[in-house]
């Protein structure tokens, strides 16, 4: 099974990321969100080949303000989320800001997840690297979870994680991408409503998982939608 072949099978759509920030720039448009009175906070995986969908964001919506951890978890807690709030602009008496929060896999050419190629480094790599070295302790059978204070993300990634995974169970890399992609939102969201004020704040959260492809990335859209006058609007990414 090759590359395409895991991308019918496992994620139902997807599009080029410049495709998908372009789509949510658009939809955002249409609801008052702009370059020039909205601000954009990522959230994604610290791992450089992440980056290229934060320079599409940056290049759509300008600089935006970095939430990002490993695998794109969502630890910068109510003080991370209340400094990215407090730098967007003001219009008409409204802050706007957009959220991304995307975790990422790789997918090899002959359709292996977690793999990919570095350039400039002989022999294949992972993606997402956090993700697999968890993945691995849970098959081995020997899972850490003790605080690790010179590893501290990957100690909390795991902790968080495993609270979404039934006991006993080892999910394969693609179902462990999109339970952290879940877990992502879930956190994301919680902290959104202890933080925003929604009557002077409009605010978008754009997810999905981030797919390193043998050619090209690609991103596949999860739960996206605007909070707009304290009313929920679902943006179509299509």
């Amino acid at each position: 099974m090759g590359f395409d072949d895991v991308l019918k099978r496992y994620f139902d759509r997807v599009y080029t990321e410049v495709d998908f920030v372009k789509k949510t720039y658009s939809s955002l448009k249409d609801l008052g969100f702009n370059d020039d009175n909205t601000i954009a906070a990522t959230c994604i995986c610290r791992d450089e080949i992440s980056q290229t969908l934060r320079s599409i964001i940056k290049h759509m919506w300008g600089e935006a303000f970095n939430l990002s951890s490993l695998a794109g978890m969502f630890f910068a807690g109510k003080t991370g989320l209340s400094a990215a709030m407090h730098h967007a602009p003001v219009e008409d008496g409204k802050e706007r800001y957009v959220f991304y929060a995307l975790p990422h896999i790789a997918i090899d050419s002959d359709g292996k997840p977690g793999v990919c190629r570095r350039e400039g480094r002989e022999g294949a790599s992972t993606a997402c690297g956090a993700l697999a070295a968890f993945q691995k302790e849970m098959a081995g059978g020997r899972l850490n979870l003790a605080l690790d204070n010179e590893d501290v993300e990957q100690s909390l990634l795991k902790t968080r994680l495993l609270g979404e995974i039934p006991y006993g169970k080892v999910p394969d890399l693609i179902e462990l991408t999109k339970i952290t992609q879940t877990a992502i939102q879930a956190d994301l969201e919680r902290t959104l409503d202890k933080v925003v004020n929604k009557d002077i704040s409009n605010y978008a959260v754009i997810t999905g998982i981030q797919i390193h492809g043998p050619e090209n990335n690609y991103v596949w859209p999860a739960e996206c939608y605007a909070i707009v006058n304290g009313k929920q609007i679902h943006l179509k990414v299509e």
